[in-house]
């Protein structure tokens, strides 16, 4: 994987903060993350992804794979046969976040504490919250667990993902390629485009997202938008 291209990209999207939504379409409206939804609203990350899993209502494993995580990025928590438990709840959420530097955790599963995490403002996202949280026991890891576990790991680590109120999108490790990139640039000015159209030219969203009357009538934009419109041969 090129890893220069991977950087250039989380960048990207990092200065013009692109949102999940916005990776969703140049991604073709695919690689949503269903159920994780944002436990404090306002919040916006972006970063490579890290992958650790708790099951069998235990998260003894979280802790176990959690001390040899790399610092910053996403950090991914996937749960398996852990019910109506929390994953876990401030004092793990502080470790990762401000000793291991991570940027936003992302647990599909519940979380608890959550009067702590919000009032600490982590940028974190999950599928719900709970008191009860799961027990802190050594468990067997059964093939089942396993094969799920490696399979979701191979899809999501090392994968560039989006986190923001409207949810989280996934680049995986196949689409960080220069057409992507590309895609994700132009996303951006498509917005652009859209937003003066409607904004400054007073179009309706027909006339501006359905026939794209910009195309035809280009001196109605500003010669910046017109510009770069040429850099994408529109």
């Amino acid at each position: 994987m090129n890893t220069e291209l991977k950087k250039r990209m989380i960048e990207l999207i990092k200065k013009n903060r692109i949102s999940s939504v916005e990776v969703a379409d140049a991604l073709g409206k695919s690689g949503v993350i269903d159920g994780p939804k944002s436990l404090v609203k306002g919040k916006f990350v972006v970063g490579e992804v890290q992958y650790i899993f708790g099951h069998s209502e235990s998260n003894w494993p979280i802790h176990e794979q959690g001390k040899d995580i790399k610092d910053g990025g996403i950090l991914f928590v996937d749960t398996f046969d852990c019910g109506n438990k929390a994953a876990f709840g401030d004092i793990v959420s502080k470790y990762f976040i401000l000793y291991k530097s991570i940027d936003g955790i992302v647990v599909n599963g519940l979380l608890r504490d959550v009067h702590t995490l919000t009032k600490e403002s982590y940028a974190m996202w999950c599928t719900g919250v709970t008191p009860l949280g799961c027990y802190n026991k050594e468990v067997t890891l059964t093939k089942e667990i396993k094969e799920a576990s490696d399979k979701r790991r191979e899809y999501l680590e090392g994968g560039i993902m989006v986190c923001d109120d409207s949810g989280c999108t996934l680049i995986s490790k196949n689409l960080i390629t220069e057409e992507v990139y590309k895609k994700l640039d132009f996303i951006e000015l498509q917005e652009d485009i859209w937003f003066y159209c409607i904004d400054t030219l007073k179009w309706s969203t027909y006339k501006t997202i359905c026939e794209k009357a910009y195309l035809k009538e280009r001196n109605v934009l500003p010669e910046t938008i017109r510009k770069r419109m040429e850099e994408f041969e529109l």
